[in-house]
């Protein structure tokens, strides 16, 4: 196994991405600055308001090839710009300033401006592995079924009313209207799973989605495993009783759970169903999944125990 390296070699050149547009953005922009330019010869500051002024900043940061690339927002922005980055010598720096940050939380960076800051100078480096549906890149989980319904209903609007509490409330919502769904899962080892009555099936590559939720219990981000569930529709009062498992991950091990770890899976519904994708809608079943392996370096706390698997030095 290699050594995970500290963050400090190579930081010349920094390029800064803020999207504003997120929870906290604009309070982050004078910590940050002021500390890379510390420690960096060259650090670009670029503060973007979401959407496509968003991507054409973190394409034109890149572009730059910097040595690191720092990337403030929710999980969507990270998402773009860890896509925008893999497979490439620039790492990746995370200020985590949305809603969920359930990429941060899985590599344990902070969510306190002053720490998550703090990181990006004093941490070290380590791969971590990327999900990928249709060749779309994921950070932590794709899913079809009740997290469909899920996202459609956690509007701005309310996850600025509600912050972390907006999630339970539009998964009640969402369930109240759902309709039950059969599926086929095509392992890579040669398995196929014929399922049926499902309410959701999720295919995870990090270890939390959606605001704090676990995966499984020994999910990892750079294990180069997919952990894939697949929850029955059931009665009630086995929703309850899964739903008190969602934040430890041990659902997988509950009655109604089907759970397998694959590198690749195909995924055929009765129907074509949207697939949600960190938070948005962005493929259709039939799907194929697949763990992009030691995708991403990026910079996590010294302390942190998350990446453990896999160390990075240069690409």
């Amino acid at each position: 196994m290699s050594q995970q390296t500290p963050a400090t070699p190579r930081t010349d050149r920094v390029a800064v991405v803020v999207n504003t547009a997120s929870r906290r953005g604009a309070r982050v922009l004078p910590l940050v600055e002021k500390a890379l330019r510390g420690v960096a010869d060259e650090v670009t500051v670029r503060p973007v308001h979401g959407g496509l002024e968003l991507l054409e900043a973190l394409s034109a940061a890149v572009d730059d090839a910097p040595d690191l690339l720092v990337a403030g927002g929710g999980d969507g922005t990270i998402g773009c710009a860890a896509e925008m980055v893999a497979h490439t010598r620039t790492r990746l720096g995370v200020l985590p300033l949305g809603t969920a940050n359930d990429f941060a939380r899985t590599l344990e960076i902070p969510t306190g401006l002053v720490e998550a800051v703090d990181t990006l100078v004093t941490g070290k480096v380590v791969d971590v592995d990327l999900g990928r549906v249709e060749g779309r890149a994921y950070l932590n989980v794709a899913s079809v079924g009740l997290s469909v319904a899920v996202t459609q209903r956690l509007t701005p609007g309310l996850k600025r009313r509600l912050g972390r509490f907006a999630y339970p409330a539009a998964t009640l919502a969402a369930y109240r209207s759902h309709r039950p769904f059969a599926a086929r899962l095509e392992l890579d080892d040669g398995t196929v799973l014929e399922l049926s009555d499902l309410m959701q099936v999720a295919v995870g590559n990090g270890r939390h989605y959606g605001g704090g939720l676990t995966v499984a219990p020994q999910a990892s981000i750079d294990d180069h495993l997919l952990d894939v569930y697949a929850v029955e529709q059931g009665r009630l009062r086995d929703h309850v009783s899964v739903a008190r498992l969602l934040r430890t991950g041990h659902l997988v091990e509950h009655e109604r759970v089907h759970h397998v770890t694959a590198r690749r899976l195909r995924l055929v519904t009765d129907e074509p169903l949207p697939v949600n994708v960190d938070g948005e809608i962005a493929a259709t079943t039939t799907a194929t999944f697949e763990v992009d392996r030691n995708a991403l370096h990026v910079v996590v706390p010294a302390h942190s125990r998350a990446a453990r698997l896999d160390g990075t030095g240069s690409p």
